[in-house]
């Protein structure tokens, strides 16, 4: 029998193997069940700091602060130039138990609030040092720069920290602040169409998309500096100043100055957020006189442009006087009437039209009820009640001239939109409107009265207190208004609201303008007069020969609006 032999070493060397591959295997086994407890462990720690922090409220505060914001819509103008938008930012926090229970700085409060005034200068010491003393969780200061970032590091102070967050930038500035409004700390909008937009702007389904406006950058920042100019020449309050698009109610400009930075909203002065055009109310004085000699002639009242009412003397009332600001002579006619700014026809005119017809003409236009404008801030106009609702004779002769009814500066550019686009009166809007969202309007004069308005308010700037309006080439017309502003006991002739009110071209109007000051005074530049003839007619005719060409009207001094049949009735002469 043959014996077989298995060499032992053959096999021993197999089992070897495969005890290694076992051992390899547990070895990896081993591993990657460390590794999954190391990273279940520091979940479990990330998770209960996470607790810890919400419990002992070190984050509530600053949770708080976070509350809202996030990130917003872009807000751009007609053109798409962003006025609004959302970048990410440093802020300046302070987080007291950074260093654990320990003290909340490494040197005293009052050192590193004064090393925190060598980067920020504008700051206040004393309300830093509180601030850093309190060991409360807070904003030291939003929106940083990342150079200033570094610097705070470089203080070696751990419970200063600068988280990124979200921040509303305004990359115009000052720019068109009151129809943009502001977002506060909260990320709330106010004010301006940030309130307004605020729903649209942060719902995650609708702020992907920019809040379109109807203003021109452009054409704002040309409006903004020149009433800036006429501020500066006249020494006045403040101003106010509309570009409003007579056929379809859009603003393309709107400004109010002084103004405010809505970038620095929380330095900036309160007061300036007041919006002159659609919150405040003025009587806007000789610029309505337009007004009721349109409402005469649709009526019927003015039938003859060359008749003539009796201005030589003072016209009684009652108790009362009305007055011209000057002699202009025995007798006027319309067109003279209006040139040299008569009180004294116009109120004949008024009182023959009567109260009843005046009023509704004004109810029309909307003078009774706030301007119709999306901005939250709207003025209720000043408007005469009456006895039974009627105006009285007097009322009616006043209202006539642009006294005891005040109204916005809104509602007279869309008073005089109304006046020269044909009679038709629309709301004005901050929407950008496509051709088809052009709302119907109503009508309020005829459209041959409207033609004849459109000759008549370029009379005043060829002929009459208008003069310094006259733009080469853009037919401007207009009507210049000089109100004393009342006060107690009457009216204080030493305080003035100088207005203009102007279209353009009168051949085929596209565009009201109106430039308003508040108080200008008797400078040099003015040659000491304080009447809108001086001050406020040369701010639109520089804006308008500055935003023309932009809009799309450039200057022809080929072409101008037919006023043949009325020239020949009008004696030259300046009134207001």
């Amino acid at each position: 029998m043959t014996s077989i032999t298995v060499s032992t070493a053959i096999s021993t060397g197999r089992v070897q193997l495969v005890n290694v591959r076992q051992r390899s295997l547990l070895v990896a086994k081993l591993r990657v069940y460390l590794v999954a407890a190391l990273f279940t462990f520091i979940g479990v720690v990330a998770l209960c700091r996470i607790a810890w922090l919400g419990l002992a409220g070190e984050g509530a505060d600053r949770t708080a602060e976070f509350d809202g914001q996030v990130p917003r819509g872009e807000i751009v103008d007609r053109n798409g130039v962003p006025l609004a938008r959302a970048f990410p930012a440093y802020s300046l926090w302070f987080n007291p138990r950074a260093l654990g229970d320990g003290p909340a700085l490494v040197k005293s409060p009052a050192e590193v609030a004064a090393a925190l005034l060598r980067i920020f200068p504008d700051e206040d010491l004393a309300a830093l040092t509180a601030k850093l003393a309190s060991g409360k969780p807070q904003y030291l200061r939003r929106r940083i720069m990342p150079e200033d970032a570094n610097r705070i590091h470089a203080l070696g102070e751990p419970a200063l920290e600068f988280p990124r967050e979200n921040e509303r930038y305004y990359p115009q500035g000052s720019m068109a602040a009151h129809v943009l409004g502001y977002v506060s700390a909260d990320g709330r909008g106010h004010v301006g169409m940030e309130q307004v937009y605020d729903k649209a702007l942060t719902d995650p389904a609708t702020r992907g998309n920019p809040a379109v406006l109807s203003l021109d950058t452009r054409v704002q920042g040309a409006l903004e500096d020149e009433l800036m100019r006429g501020i500066q020449m006249s020494a006045a309050k403040g101003a106010a100043g509309i570009v409003l698009d007579v056929d379809s109610g859009e603003i393309v400009a709107l400004a109010s100055l002084p103004s405010f930075n809505p970038n620095l909203i929380d330095q900036a002065n309160v007061g300036n957020i007041f919006n002159r055009v659609t919150n405040q109310v003025y009587e806007l004085g000789s610029t309505f006189k337009p007004i009721t000699v349109a409402a005469a002639i649709d009526a019927g009242v003015i039938a003859d442009m060359s008749r003539r009412y009796p201005s030589g003397a003072p016209l009684k009332i009652g108790g009362y006087e009305i007055h011209d600001s000057h002699n202009f002579g025995a007798s006027l006619n319309v067109p003279e009437a209006l040139i040299h700014s008569s009180n004294i026809v116009t109120a004949q005119i008024a009182d023959q039209l009567g109260g009843p017809r005046l009023k509704s003409v004004m109810e029309s236009l909307g003078m009774n009820a706030r301007p119709q404008i999306e901005l939250p801030a709207k003025g209720f106009p000043l408007w005469p009640r009456g006895e039974k609702g009627q105006w009285a004779r007097i009322t009616t002769m006043t209202v006539s001239y642009g006294h005891g009814l005040a109204v916005t500066p809104l509602h007279l550019a869309s008073a005089y939109a109304a006046l020269v686009n044909g009679g038709i009166w629309r709301p004005a809007t901050l929407h950008k409107l496509a051709p088809n969202q052009i709302p119907a309007g109503r009508r309020v004069f005829k459209a041959a009265t409207s033609a004849r308005m459109r000759q008549l308010l370029r009379m005043i700037v060829v002929d009459g207190t208008g003069k310094k309006a006259d733009a080469a080439g853009y037919r401007v017309g207009g009507k210049t208004g000089s109100a004393e502003k009342p006060g107690a006991g009457g009216y204080r002739k030493t305080s003035l609201i100088a207005t203009f009110a102007a279209a353009f071209p009168m051949d085929r109007p596209r565009y009201v303008v109106i430039a308003m000051l508040d108080e200008p005074q008797g400078t040099q530049a003015t040659s000491g007069q304080r009447t809108a003839a001086w001050n406020t007619a040369p701010i639109v005719g520089r804006v308008v020969p500055r935003i023309g060409p932009l809009l799309g009207v450039m200057p022809d001094a080929t072409r101008d609006i037919d006023i043949s049949d009325l020239s020949p009735l009008v004696a030259n002469g300046e009134g207001e």
